[in-house]
């Protein structure tokens, strides 16, 4: 495959500010996430900085433990316009290595109550050793667009609605 991202655009019925303070929210990427390998958010605090470490608890089938945790670092923060972070491990010593690959929601305000958000997930920086045990994406097509609904539901959601 050349290409080495991927992405969708999904418009909302809702404002820009309350999708962004949803995506912001680390509580709330278990309920977004379209693969159900996100769990529970480690750090809950919202994302307010670039450089910002937030920590996730997944699980997947394939992985060597089922279990394990993402330390993801903040590298875009434009609200309400964009979100994006790149997803590492902790290693033994006490130190952070990212595989490459990030996750990037870009907001489009198309007036006061609708917004275009893409999803992109971008895996060319993913060196060649994890290539040889990772497939990208790791997940099919429909994932981002699941992705992208579930985020407009939850933004959409009532109890948002004072956000």
């Amino acid at each position: 495959m050349s290409q080495e991202n991927v992405s969708a655009t999904v418009t909302v019925a809702v404002p820009a500010e309350r999708v962004f303070a949803v995506l912001a929210d680390p509580t709330t990427h278990r309920a977004i996430d379209g693969t159900g390998w996100v769990r529970d958010a480690v750090d809950p605090a919202p994302l307010t900085e670039v450089g910002q470490i937030f920590r996730m608890d997944m699980y997947h089938a394939n992985h060597p433990d089922g279990h394990y945790r993402m330390a993801n670092r903040v590298e875009v923060l434009d609200p309400p316009r964009a979100v994006g972070w790149l997803p590492g491990q902790e290693q033994g010593d006490g130190q952070l290595r990212f595989g490459g690959w990030i996750w990037r929601y870009d907001l489009t305000p198309l007036g006061p109550s609708r917004t275009a958000v893409t999803l992109t997930y971008d895996w060319s920086a993913v060196p060649p050793f994890l290539r040889e045990h990772i497939r990208f994406p790791p997940f099919g097509p429909e994932h981002l667009t699941d992705s992208l609904h579930h985020l407009a539901e939850l933004a959409a959601a009532p109890s948002r609605s004072g956000s």
